[in-house]
């Protein structure tokens, strides 16, 4: 199978050559050691990448490492955020320390109201992406965000939802139409994967099952039924522990698939296999945070082969860590995560670079 059909039969629910594999989000310092120079998604590195190159050659150049990454990994599918501006957009006013949190969230649904629209410029960076790939004599199916309803750290607005529920209401009708926006663009550019939603638990879902019933799974099914209208594919995204909602999330949502997956949280592949394992698809759930971060090698080869031996049967699983790779994780534990998935299906090992 091709990357594009074995990604395609995961999400029909039919079973692949093997498991897809790819990485959510994947950081320096990692990133930049795998590439073997500076990362052009890397903050600090992007105004000199703009200053050398110009805007455009700094967006090919985001593209190139992409891709690059891809190949060196051997990854089915790429996830891959729209790229920054020429200029950047002005930062929002910070509220003021004892604000009154529904006037604090009614100034924010003023200013998105008056929001201009997103500009095509965002998007370059997939044009660059499907020219790279066309070149290279590749085909990666591609995924993009459209998270504009989380509540993770918004105690303005998880207030609100309380003290003034017409006015968190309204909040979340705009994030819909700015997410509107962004799926318009992806469905355009013939992206077929697009992802929904936004973080709202911990340990524990941050808002009641009631308030995620009532503000939010109204918002992400409209979401779901565009992006479904053009046959592409909606995957619902928070990290923590989703139980107490996992039908409302997974099943209300109508969405196709679930990313994020926090093992650590309790969120247990087999077992959302057994319970959805025929109408969603998984993208998880390698714990990053701890066992890719601090545990040993063995615990890390043993965790993937765990994972990949949970998310069998039915398709509907696609391999990757559960968040971010970011500074924290080992290198070698990478690499050891990245062998025991190659060894699992007779392909050659991955060597990383010293």
């Amino acid at each position: 199978m091709t990357s594009r059909q074995r990604v395609e039969a995961a999400l029909r629910h039919e079973a692949p050559d093997r498991t897809p594999i790819f990485e959510y989000v994947l950081l320096p310092p990692l990133a930049e050691r795998i590439l073997g120079r500076p990362f052009a998604e890397n903050p600090e590195y992007w105004p000199m990448l703009q200053q050398a190159k110009g805007w455009e050659g700094a967006v090919r150049q985001m593209a190139a490492d992409r891709l690059d990454l891809a190949e060196n990994l051997g990854h089915d599918l790429l996830y891959v955020l729209p790229n920054p501006l020429p200029e950047p957009a002005p930062e929002a006013l910070e509220p003021k320390p004892g604000d009154d949190p529904v006037e604090q969230l009614r100034r924010r649904n003023q200013r998105w109201k008056r929001a201009e629209p997103l500009k095509d410029e965002r998007f370059l960076v997939y044009r660059c992406l499907q020219d790279g790939m066309r070149r290279r004599g590749i085909d990666l199916p591609l995924f993009a965000p459209a998270y504009e309803h989380g509540v993770w750290t918004d105690t303005a607005l998880m207030q609100t939802m309380l003290l003034e529920p017409a006015v968190a209401r309204e909040h979340f009708q705009l994030a819909t139409r700015r997410s509107l926006q962004y799926i318009e663009k992806y469905l355009a550019l013939g992206i077929e994967q697009i992802g929904v939603g936004g973080d709202f638990a911990g340990n524990r879902p941050l808002i009641s099952p009631n308030c995620y019933r009532e503000f939010i799974v109204p918002e992400i099914r409209i979401l779901t039924k565009r992006i479904h209208a053009r046959g592409a594919y909606a995957v619902n995204a928070s990290d923590g522990n989703l139980w107490p909602v996992i039908e409302d999330f997974l099943l209300g949502c109508r969405v196709d698939g679930y990313i994020e997956i926090d093992r650590h949280a309790g969120m247990d592949l087999r077992r959302l296999k057994r319970g959805y394992g025929d109408r969603i698809t998984f993208y998880g759930n390698m714990d990053c945070g701890n066992v890719l971060s601090f545990g040993s090698q063995e615990n890390v080869r043993r965790q993937t082969l765990e994972c990949l031996e949970a998310g069998r049967g039915r398709g509907g699983h696609i391999f990757t860590a559960g968040n971010a790779i970011t500074a924290s994780v080992l290198p070698s534990n990478y690499a050891a995560m990245v062998n025991a998935y190659r060894d699992r299906f007779g392909l050659s090992r991955w060597t990383p670079p010293d």
